[in-house]
């Protein structure tokens, strides 16, 4: 070829292309999906540069060995490294990655700037139901002298309880482009987390897309709710809002939020 070589995928899914990835011929990768019929015109657009691509990938793209160590008779989500068992997802998968999840190129750049988010919030208890001392007694670790370590949703005023996080995207390019914001959250680390869950190590919780022009700034808004986005599920399926430090990533930021529980008379 005497220009460029663009690899062009249609598939419903990941494909082993460690060879294009490898060969300093090929100048760039496309994943398509299956583009229907306008898919010609809607490929050669962002080819040829009528079309600056701001898609992300709905799922990760895995090496291939990761077929051999991963059964389709094995449906656990949870990685076992005894086992050599790497796990389901991006919110468990361990091991190595062609393209992770969320994973997206385009022809601008754009960068974040934090410019709203708490760094403390309080789980108020829900006194409907049970008393003061009842309340209290569920959310500690088996006394009351030890510290809270999760509030179980069914006892939390989960109502108004919300992170707002405000992100200016800025495209540095010298290209208009849409841009997906994508805020993930991690949860306290074990020691500190609802008792007996096992947390993903990461999980996507709330994402907007936003068009910015060459040079220019857009600012999103969004509100994560504490009880269904930053809550963990223990191994019997009971909800719980782990209490400490919880760390919220967009892009290359990083922004973590102390969740504390309000302490009850008893």
């Amino acid at each position: 070829s005497k220009g460029p070589v663009i690899l062009v995928l249609m598939s419903g899914g990941p494909i082993d292309i460690a060879f294009a990835q490898n060969d300093p011929s090929i100048d760039g990768i496309l994943w398509v999906g299956y583009p229907g019929q306008a898919g010609g015109q809607a490929i050669a657009d962002v080819i040829f540069g009528h079309h600056n691509p701001g898609g992300k990938l709905p799922v990760t793209w895995y090496p291939q060995d990761y077929l051999q160590k991963v059964p389709m008779t094995n449906m656990a989500m949870r990685a076992n490294p005894a086992r050599g068992y790497p796990g389901r997802t991006y919110r468990f998968y361990t091991g190595p990655t062609m393209y992770p999840f969320g994973h997206g190129l385009s022809y601008t750049q754009f960068t974040h700037t934090l410019t709203h988010a708490p760094t403390q919030l309080t789980v108020r208890l829900s006194g409907s139901g049970h008393s003061a001392a009842s309340a209290t007694s569920s959310v500690l670790n088996a006394t009351l002298a030890r510290p809270v370590r999760a509030v179980r949703v069914a006892h939390a005023r989960c109502e108004g309880l919300t992170v707002p996080v405000h992100v200016d995207v800025s495209n540095v390019g010298d290209r208009d482009g849409a841009h997906a914001v994508l805020v993930y959250h991690a949860a306290p680390s074990p020691s500190h987390a609802a008792p007996g869950a096992d947390a993903p190590a990461r999980q996507l919780v709330a994402f907007e897309k936003v068009h910015v022009p060459a040079g220019g700034v857009a600012r999103v808004e969004m509100r994560i709710g504490v009880c269904d986005r930053l809550s963990v599920a223990d191994r019997n399926g009971v909800r719980r809002v782990p209490v400490g430090e919880h760390r919220l990533m967009i892009g290359e930021l990083t922004h973590s939020v102390s969740l504390d529980v309000e302490q009850l008379g008893v």
